[in-house]
């Protein structure tokens, strides 16, 4: 362990430059992040400069200076980075490559779909989608049903998210032809961490292939024939059409990568909220308690036949549900939030303190310190179900030394870089939540712990490093 600190130009922060070169500090990082950016931080302060695999990555650590990152859009851009890192992983021409003037800022307008009025009709399909899967898959439990449950919860998000945003499959085996996709998909899923660090595909196996397959099934061809797609998906179809220079392969890839950014990370996701409610019995009591409770004051039967309808307004108010989901994101969430010095500046922080940047420099901010920092949640490896309500209220005031915190849960990112699905994913997430536990009895079979894969550590939503058995039956 060679470690070296240079200290460079006048007010840039020390750097960690490692003894391998090119790679640098790569392996001990995506060893184990978290702890190794705790172990600088002890021996250098709140601000460091890494060198990872020939970038050059300072980390700011203290989340009262996250402000100052995020609200310098200007000199610190994001968007650039993501359209490399996509067009590389999904296999489509860069939007910023000069060929497809605006297309970048049309494609970001289509996210309104995804928020106010349009969201509620988005979530209410989605929503009749979970209820008929549900059905199909579990009109038989009469008695117990054994299943694994990431599997479960895979099959059951995939193909929800999957008829929602692109329509139904009309084939009589609609729910089979879904199902291949969908394994298709997992496998792609397995090597994105790889394809995320910029390892050429080539030596990725069989997932050139896979990805090739993937994107033939959003040719506009088979497209057509799926009926009662979404709004946000014809938008971005009546975008691409406008682009002569995109092949139809290139908006086939575009579709596909949509379909990935849907459910890559809402489905670990919903895992991890399932398995943290059925590990902890008084959360399990006081959601469903929740749940029943607004069925009964709403005049709804939760039976297999019957349809439920919620309105956002009344998913918004469960607020047991919202923080036992909230506390499962805490706990699983992995995302560093990247910036990128657009010139040689000097970027001001809180406290008289100042960062000399390069032009082409990494910014990146980690919130996955700030969401186990004992300081801001009491005991952070414990699950606390109901860690995100006061007085029967949500809570959205964190302290860290007296002070209140401006982010105290990220999850979905940061400024330009947050996630515009945010909304729908976590309608999505506490819908299926919603629906498992009014019409289901739902236990665990096994007694194992499952922990979190760290192989995707800085990318979003970890995975588990196992399966775990569940049952589950009507309930009576």
């Amino acid at each position: 362990f060679f470690f070296s600190v240079f200290n460079r130009k006048t007010g840039e922060p020390p750097l960690i430059n490692g003894w391998i070169p090119y790679l640098g500090k790569a392996l001990l990082f995506r060893k184990d992040a978290f702890n190794f950016l705790l172990d600088q931080q002890k021996k250098l302060g709140d601000i460091f400069t890494v060198h990872i695999a020939g970038r050059y990555i300072t980390f700011i650590m203290d989340p009262f200076q996250y402000v100052y990152v995020i609200r310098n859009s200007k000199q610190l851009e994001f968007h650039e980075f993501a359209d490399k890192m996509a067009s590389k992983t999904f296999d489509y021409p860069a939007l910023s490559n000069g060929k497809f003037p605006d297309l970048k800022e049309n494609l970001h307008r289509i996210y309104q779909y995804l928020q106010g009025k349009p969201l509620d009709i988005i979530s209410d399909h989605m929503m009749k989608n979970l209820q008929d899967i549900f059905e199909w898959k579990c009109s038989q439990a009469t008695d117990w049903e054994t299943e694994k449950m990431y599997k479960f919860c895979c099959s059951v998000m995939f193909e929800a998210s999957f008829v929602t945003l692109y329509g139904r499959v009309p084939a009589a085996d609609g729910h089979k032809v879904i199902s291949e996709i969908r394994d298709k998909f997992i496998k792609f899923d397995a090597s994105f961490p790889y394809l995320a660090a910029n390892i050429p595909i080539e030596l990725l196996g069989a997932t050139k292939k896979v990805r090739k397959e993937l994107i033939h099934h959003f040719l506009l061809q088979n497209m057509t024939k799926w009926l009662g797609g979404s709004k946000v998906v014809q938008a971005r179809q009546d975008i691409f059409e406008k682009y002569e220079l995109l092949g139809d392969y290139d908006k086939a890839a575009h579709h596909f990568a949509f379909l990935w950014a849907s459910v890559g990370n809402t489905i670990p996701a919903t895992f991890w909220a399932m398995y943290y409610l059925l590990r902890h019995p008084e959360a399990l009591a006081a959601v469903r308690d929740e749940i029943d409770h607004l069925l009964q004051s709403t005049g709804q039967k939760r039976g297999p036949t019957y349809n439920i309808h919620l309105t956002r307004e009344q998913l918004d108010n469960l607020v047991y549900l919202e923080s036992a989901l909230n506390e499962s994101l805490r706990m699983c969430s992995s995302s560093m939030n990247i910036r990128i010095s657009q010139e040689d500046f000097v970027l001001k922080l809180e406290g008289n303190q100042e960062v000399s940047l390069r032009k082409g420099d990494w910014i990146a901010l980690y919130p996955q310190i700030l969401h186990m920092d004992p300081e801001v949640y009491e005991d952070p490896k414990e699950y606390k179900f109901d860690r995100y309500i006061e007085n029967g209220k949500k809570k959205t005031t964190f302290y860290k030394a007296g002070r209140k915190l401006k982010y105290f849960l990220m999850p979905f990112g940061s400024g330009i870089s947050m996630c515009p699905g945010r909304f729908l994913a976590m309608n999505e997430m506490k819908m299926f939540l919603f629906l498992l536990l009014a019409r289901f009895d739902v236990e665990l079979v096994e007694n194992k712990t499952v922990r979190l894969d760290n192989s995707r550590m800085g990318l979003g939503i970890l995975l588990p490093d196992v399966d775990i058995a569940f049952r589950y039956k009507l309930r009576s």
